[in-house]
């Protein structure tokens, strides 16, 4: 889903104010830990793991709260891994975007006869709003924080995008809140307050469009021509969305795995 690549780019590209929110203090070194755990990789909805200090800050969003394995013996799980390869403490804190009744969402331990292991839960329906709409960084979870007038509050969370100077940031944060907001409301209503031309340029938008273009013209490929050769797909993986959309046109004129190894090598030379 597209929210994962949003809150991952936001958690990434905001680690201090993220550790600021998360953990109430004020770092001045932090690192985000590009790693896989060892043994096999736990899959997960959007994770990140920020280093900060002396200590680990592992942050999971979540928008179901089923899961398998159990949500709360996975964050025993990611625990127990982190320490092993960093020997350090962490904190973890899962964060449920949207508003749920089940019980895992207001459970903040994993408990057996043996173990007990505790994480923090952020549930972001009962979130003041307020230090959300004053931050950048955090401001595309507003429109999931708590309000006796969702469509107010999107309103509000539009006109802070508006104020973010940086044209590029503005750019980026308005295509995280349009993704993170469709958790919460229809698509073309939030359309209505958002400029949609700065929404597409954001790099997560057009991330998004990269991904989904690949999807199509991978399953093109397959139809077309059944298993094609690695180094072919990795070609067509490493294509800009421009790229994947002129080959989707190309490729009804192909007859041949070869037109498309042609046709690849000609993109490699312009």
């Amino acid at each position: 889903m597209s929210y994962d690549n949003a809150c991952k780019y936001l958690a990434e590209q905001y680690p201090a104010e993220f550790a600021r929110w998360l953990l109430g203090v004020e770092v001045q070194q932090i690192k985000v830990l590009k790693t896989e755990l060892t043994l096999e990789p736990i899959r997960a909805d959007s994770v990140t793991f920020l280093q900060v200090a002396n200590q680990i800050l592992h942050i999971e969003f979540q928008t179901l709260a089923k899961s398998n394995p159990a949500l709360n013996f996975r964050m025993l799980d990611y625990s127990v891994r982190l320490k092993r390869q960093y020997r350090c403490p962490v904190v973890q804190v899962l964060i449920f975007l949207q508003e749920t009744t089940n019980e895992m969402a207001f459970t903040e331990e994993y408990r057996d006869n043996t173990t007990i292991h505790q994480y923090q839960v952020v549930r972001l329906w009962e979130q003041d709003s307020t230090l959300f709409l004053v931050n950048p960084a955090l401001l595309p979870l507003a429109s999931l924080t708590r309000t006796d007038s969702p469509q107010t509050l999107l309103a509000q969370v539009a006109e802070q995008v508006a104020t973010i100077p940086d044209r590029e940031e503005r750019q980026n944060i308005a295509g995280c809140v349009e993704i993170l907001a469709g958790l919460r409301f229809e698509k073309d209503l939030v359309r209505q307050f958002l400029r949609e031309d700065i929404m597409k340029e954001s790099v997560i938008y057009q991330d998004i469009v990269q991904k989904e273009a690949l999807k199509l013209i991978s399953r093109q490929l397959k139809r077309r021509f059944g298993d094609i050769d690695g180094s072919l797909v990795e070609q067509v993986r490493n294509l800009s969305a421009e790229q994947l959309e002129e080959l989707g046109e190309e490729l009804l004129d192909f007859s041949e795995v070869a037109d498309l190894a042609v046709w690849l090598e000609q993109q490699e030379q312009t």
